[in-house]
């Protein structure tokens, strides 16, 4: 039991530097211009044409970070900081968002999994909390509660494992077309390419933190006698 412990706190520590990174890099990297000066609205709408996609509605969404592509309604959906500036964060977000819509148009099979996933997911992330909480309370009487959160859980945890190949994919897809599409030169594509590096990272310790937590109910449950 100890181990899960330092397991879940290394992973707590790790996912606050990730962010902590990846907030820090997209700050920089939205104070610096793209020279062909297109913002991200543009650079969406063009990788979008380049891609042959013409059905997808780029938009301009509320927040920070919020950007996200829709499958049901085929939209790009930009934070108003990317939506509407020229930086190399900005495209860089911009084209990661469109490589969504890209595996959507070529019905990628990983995009498609994580689609089909989501309905059950929902319903799960809604109940799985308080089934857990519940189990444990009950865990002497009634142990099979606890199992069934368990289960719950472990949907969530699969979810955040098949997004992984999905997002570090749209990713790849961006970071490509940044370079052959000439949006990004020799001194921003690196840029470009390692802030979506550490926006995957965030990926990568989620999923990691969803397994350790899932491993630590595991054991309680293991460990209930």
């Amino acid at each position: 039991m100890p181990s899960i412990y330092i397991i879940a706190l290394l992973v707590m520590l790790v996912s606050w530097l990730v962010q902590a990174g990846l907030n820090s890099r997209f700050e920089k990297y939205s104070k610096i211009r793209l020279p062909n000066g297109m913002t991200g609205k543009q650079v969406a709408e063009k990788m979008l044409r380049d891609n042959g996609i013409y059905d997808v509605r780029v938009e301009s969404v509320r927040g920070k970070l919020t950007d996200h592509y829709n499958p049901a309604t085929k939209t790009v959906n930009l934070s108003e900081p990317v939506y509407a500036t020229n930086s190399v964060a900005a495209a860089a977000v911009a084209a990661h968002e469109c490589g969504h819509a890209v595996q959507h148009a070529k019905a990628y099979h990983f995009l498609k999994m994580r689609s089909s996933l989501v309905p059950v997911v929902s319903v799960a992330s809604r109940w799985v909390t308080w089934v857990l909480i519940a189990g444990i309370l009950f865990l002497q009487t009634f142990p099979a509660l606890l199992l069934f959160g368990i289960g719950l859980f472990a949907l969530t945890t699969l979810f955040s494992f098949i997004t992984l190949p999905v997002e570090i994919n749209a990713s790849t897809r961006a970071v490509a077309w940044l370079n052959e599409a000439g949006i990004t030169d020799y001194e921003t594509h690196p840029k470009a390419k390692n802030a979506l590096r550490w926006a995957a990272y965030t990926y990568v310790v989620a999923a990691l933190g969803s397994l350790a937590t899932l491993l630590y109910y595991i054991m309680i449950f293991m460990r209930r006698r």
